[in-house]
């Protein structure tokens, strides 16, 4: 009984002592407002990649490797700002509602796209149906006389 409990109190001074400093600024720091630009990509890609991934490999697309080029910045780079940004939990919960904030701006202009396309293959549907029973009645019409 005592054993559990030296080793509980072992691990809890352990735990309790651990020093995690910030870690130093790099030297290539990623802005923040670029930081969420490469976190909107990576994550619109990565949805991309989950939808079709087969398509993407086609087109001989790496999304991480399209994504550091894309913002010319490499993966030390990104990792080391990933890094600094995390732990400061302020900063980088600002940096992810930015890139939250136009992800749902996005999905409101694509709902609204789908919408008005579906509204625009109605009506095809529905004129196509019109012309086939104007059709119709018309031979109907020629087969009286």
């Amino acid at each position: 009984m005592f054993k559990n409990l030296y080793v509980i109190v072992i691990l809890c001074l352990w735990v309790v002592s651990c020093d995690y400093d910030q870690p130093k600024k790099p030297e290539n720091l990623i802005s923040s407002d670029k930081m969420a630009d490469v976190l909107y990509d990576l994550y619109v890609l990565n949805a991309a990649k989950g939808v079709n991934r087969k398509l993407l490999e086609a087109n001989g697309v790496i999304p991480e490797t399209f994504i550091l080029s894309k913002h010319n910045i490499d993966s030390l780079q990104f990792a080391e700002s990933n890094m600094y940004y995390a732990f400061d939990t302020d900063a980088y919960s600002a940096i992810v509602m930015q890139v939250k904030t136009r992800l749902e701006k996005e999905k409101k202009t694509f709902v609204a796209l789908e919408e008005k396309e579906s509204l625009e293959a109605k009506r095809v549907r529905d004129s196509l149906s019109m012309i086939k029973a104007k059709q119709k009645n018309s031979i109907l019409k020629l087969k009286k006389k």
